[in-house]
């Protein structure tokens, strides 16, 4: 467009010093037309005044550039037409859109109203449900201040007779308590018995099943006597055993530990020198540990194993801790011996002593002693006696020693 203008311009003042040169030529014309000289008959007849080339496509030009603004006007006018039309379907979208909503709006308006009307039906029915409720609740609240009074007259007939069935109890826990303390004296003298009748056996604690099954048990035994402490073999001769059995009898195949073996010596001498020397050091059979312990009864043996984690930390901490018969804890403390029966007065003794008592923790456990002590109270309730754990320590108690709470497990 540029250039077309720099041509139209062009053309333009080409044209003007056409125009200028067109009208000197006239004059001269003119002038030689009606100079003295010259004659009319000079002039000829086809002589017109010639159009510039220059003008011709000036003119082309700005009919070319006026085709442009009419076609460039027709194609805005078009889209603006497009656009309006594009407003006027929006606004009839709207339109309709404003109509559904009016519409939706007058539904809405007819259910609300529906609705109160059935909540104005529910208010009444509600009114006559608590009306009728109402009278109901009298009729039971006078009903429960009848059988009210009827229990209060029970009530003291009750307690007219609850002093004597008081009187009846307080006799009634008497003879409990004697029959209890008589009863947990038998216990003990049985217990004391089952542990003598077994102060002439010893518990082998971890030999192999497969051992037995090439030998008997004596010869085992006399072997693994031989192995670790050959000396009460050549002092004695020949151990003789009485009986010696694995208990229980029969073999589980579900468990992954061997059987105890159970030894009746007719000596008691040497019952108790192999068992010195197995407190002294650990025995071996053919390369496997084995443990030689004292024979005790179930109880016992049970009373024993509350005092594990205590005896372990005891001897960590070089308390030189001995456990007596039957089940006494004894430790060298300050260089004093000091003796407990029970766990519970383990604790007592070192809640005295902070520096002791952080390094026990506290937890409960189901204990003989205090379920005895329940008795009294008819035996409906148990209660749980406080053991010590050593803080930081997952040791278990040897699951061998449940074993030994069967009646096969001891000899007579």
């Amino acid at each position: 467009m540029r250039g077309t203008r720099a041509q139209t311009n062009t053309g333009r003042k080409e044209g003007v010093n056409l125009n200028k040169q067109q009208k000197q030529k006239k004059e001269t014309t003119i002038d030689s037309y009606y100079s003295p000289n010259g004659t009319e008959g000079e002039r000829s007849a086809n002589d017109k005044p010639e159009i510039p080339a220059n003008w011709i496509q000036a003119v082309e030009e700005l009919k070319t550039q006026l085709r442009e603004a009419e076609d460039n006007w027709e194609k805005n006018l078009k889209i603006k037409i497009s656009h309006l039309e594009t407003e006027a379907l929006e606004l009839k979208e709207e339109n309709s859109v404003l109509k559904a909503k009016i519409i939706q709006l007058e539904n809405e308006a007819k259910e609300m109203k529906d609705e109160a009307k059935e909540m104005k039906d529910e208010i009444k029915r509600m009114k006559d449900n608590l009306q009728r409720n109402s009278d109901q609740k009298e009729k039971d609240d006078q009903k429960a201040k009848d059988e009210i009074e009827s229990l209060r007259t029970r009530v003291k007939q009750l307690e007219s007779s609850d002093l004597t069935r008081q009187q009846d109890t307080i006799k009634q826990n008497k003879k409990n308590e004697k029959i209890e303390e008589n009863v947990k004296h038998l216990i003990h003298k049985t217990d004391d018995l089952e542990n003598r009748s077994r102060r002439d056996n010893l518990r082998i604690i971890g030999l192999p099943e497969d051992h037995d099954k090439r030998k008997s048990l004596d010869i085992i035994l006399e072997e693994i006597i031989q192995e670790n402490c050959p000396e009460i073999l050549e002092q004695k001769g020949k151990v003789e055993i009485e009986r010696i059995h694995r208990s229980p009898p029969v073999f589980n195949p579900q468990l992954t530990t061997p059987r105890n073996v159970i030894a009746k010596f007719k000596n008691n001498q040497i019952k108790e020198q192999v068992l010195q020397a197995a407190k002294k050091k650990p025995f071996r059979y053919h390369g496997n540990m084995v443990r030689i312990t004292q024979d005790l009864s179930a109880s016992t043996l049970k009373d024993r194993k509350a005092w594990n984690m205590i005896f372990r930390k005891a001897r960590e901490l070089g308390l030189q801790p001995r456990i007596k018969y039957p089940s006494k804890l004894t430790i060298f403390l300050q260089g004093k011996v000091w003796s407990f029966n029970t766990t519970e007065e383990f604790q007592a003794f070192i809640n005295k002593r902070p520096d002791l008592n952080r390094k026990f923790e506290v937890q409960p456990q189901n204990s003989r002693e205090s379920s005895k002590g329940n008795l009294k109270r008819g035996g409906k309730q148990q209660q749980q006696q406080r053991f010590l754990r050593v803080p930081g320590s997952n040791q278990k108690p040897l699951s061998l020693l449940g074993r030994m709470n069967t009646p096969e497990n001891y000899l007579r």
